[in-house]
């Protein structure tokens, strides 16, 4: 009578199961992954173009005019680039007394953000490109 022997382990084709199983789980999950840090980084831009339309209606109350770059925003260049370097925020050329444009142009890895590399707002709060701004 022959002895079965315990084999503490793991075989080769177990381990090669195992590795298949989170290739797939991996090629599923990083587009996700990917599209949500583009998504966040976007939502970036979103709130500093919000936070500078605001200075804007500021800049309006308190001279009757619109500021024509980011200087009469209190800024000490004519264009702002935000705390992650993932967009500059300007004011868009053809800004007058009565109107402004703010746009944050993509940087870096944010350029990627097909369609959504160039977000605006005007004075009447239109946002551009409309699928690209958060419900």
């Amino acid at each position: 009578m022959k002895k079965q022997q315990n084999s503490d382990g793991f075989t080769l084709v177990e381990l090669l199961i195992t590795v298949a199983i989170i290739g797939i789980l991996a090629s599923v999950a990083y587009p996700s992954y990917t599209d949500f840090v583009t998504r966040s980084n976007r939502s970036e831009g979103q709130r500093e173009l919000l936070r500078y339309a605001n200075l804007q209606e500021q800049v309006f109350v308190d001279s009757r005019s619109y500021a024509s770059d980011m200087k009469g925003l209190g800024e000490s260049t004519t264009t702002v680039t935000t705390e992650s370097d993932n967009y500059i925020i300007s004011v868009k050329s053809g800004s007058t007394a009565t109107t402004f444009t703010l746009q944050a142009v993509a940087q870096s890895r944010q350029t990627s953000d097909s369609g959504c590399a160039t977000l605006t707002i005007d004075q009447i709060g239109t946002k551009t490109p409309t699928a690209c701004w958060e419900k």
